[in-house]
């Protein structure tokens, strides 16, 4: 096995595969990406058994073909340390990898090819097309809603439901609720629901550009997998019931508060300097025209500010973590100048979207302070 690449465009396949692979575990070669060389390039392969994903790219030549593992961070961190424009010769000898670049030479540990283990696709159920721009706005207006290390394992990941040619996505921690939806080409009559891992999804998020280039979508009975014109991306799915979701979207609240984003979004960024550091409690205090946010903290120090808004309703006192709603200032889309608070009383929910509709939408659960 004999060939010679780019540093270029070893760079970023790496990078992400190198998150993909298993950090700690009891298989040695899950540690390793597999790398196959023939006459169509090269493909690049990591797994961690739950999350799969490989990357074909190109080779500037090819003496002699093959295939072999080496341990993924270390090539990574080879590639990222070699000057711009290095090229790469890499070579099998004698069951050792052989890097060189210029003066460099490395020797990397291998293991056979034959033991990786891959992620067999399941029964494809059905497949749409949508752009990575699509997809990935998908996913950033509700990754940060996911919970983390939950023992209600269902609510570690994000929920699919693929449905005549509508994409949307679910994500909720048991305190907040983010929802957003996406047109797709194709798609059944019939719905279709997954509930994707939460580390399947942030590596998805690192794979897919911000470019209109459509990527396949594929739901499967056992797995949930996308295409893009360079890799295939397959993950495992998470077995459970997700919660029903449109339950505990409040859709009666009276009290309709539209505002500047960006305006209240630096006033909860300063106000937090100075809330409970354990909890993130703020006050809300609505009146006719005026929303004001006050945060104090055992040291007995507060903090207080106000902003114009357009309210009409009667005067309201609610309890929020900052935190949550700061997130859904940062997530609900840089396009989104105006947003609209839909309240009811201090003890019910607050149903967050951009002012006129949209989407996405945010559900945030009140403090008691």
């Amino acid at each position: 096995m004999k060939f010679t690449v780019a540093r270029e465009t070893l760079l970023r396949p790496l990078s992400i595969l190198a998150g993909v692979v298993a950090r700690r575990h009891t298989l040695p070669i899950l540690s390793h990406i597999k790398i196959d060389a023939n006459e169509q390039g090269l493909t690049l392969t990591g797994s961690d058994l739950e999350v799969e994903l490989m990357w074909h790219v190109g080779l500037e030549h090819l003496s002699s073909p093959g295939s072999i593992t080496v341990p993924a961070k270390k090539l990574s961190d080879i590639c990222k340390s070699l000057a711009e424009g290095s090229i790469l010769d890499f070579e099998l000898s004698e069951q050792r990898a052989v890097v060189k670049s210029g003066r460099s030479r490395f020797v990397l540990a291998t293991l056979p090819s034959s033991e990786f283990p891959g992620i067999q696709p399941s029964q494809v159920v059905q497949q749409v097309s949508i752009p990575q721009r699509e997809l990935l706005n998908l996913i950033h207006r509700n990754e940060f809603a996911m919970a983390k290390q939950d023992v209600r394992y269902y609510l570690n990941g994000m929920y699919f439901e693929l449905q005549s040619g509508r994409l949307r996505a679910v994500a909720t921690d048991g305190h907040r609720l983010s929802l957003a939806n996406a047109s797709v080409e194709g798609g059944e009559e019939e719905p279709v629901i997954m509930i994707v891992p939460a580390k399947a999804v942030h590596e998805l998020a690192k794979l897919l550009d911000n470019i209109d280039e459509p990527v396949s979508l594929i739901f499967g009975e056992q797995h949930f997998q996308v295409n893009t014109g360079s890799s295939t991306f397959v993950s495992k799915h998470i077995e459970g019931r997700y919660p029903d979701y449109e339950r505990v979207i409040p859709r009666q609240g009276d009290k309709l508060v539209v505002c500047d984003r960006l305006e209240l979004r630096q006033m909860l960024s300063r106000i937090s300097i100075l809330a409970n550091e354990k909890f993130q409690g703020i006050r809300l205090n609505l009146s006719p025209g005026t929303l004001s946010v006050t945060a104090n903290n055992p040291e007995q120090e507060q903090a207080e500010e106000s902003m114009e808004i357009n309210y009409q309703g009667d005067n309201l006192e609610i309890g929020f973590n900052v935190g949550y709603l700061i997130d859904v200032m940062d997530n609900i889309g840089e396009n989104v100048e105006q947003i609209q608070l839909a309240l009811s009383d201090p003890a019910s929910s607050a149903l967050i979207q951009a002012a006129g509709g949209g989407e996405a939408l945010y559900v945030v659960m009140p403090m008691r302070l």
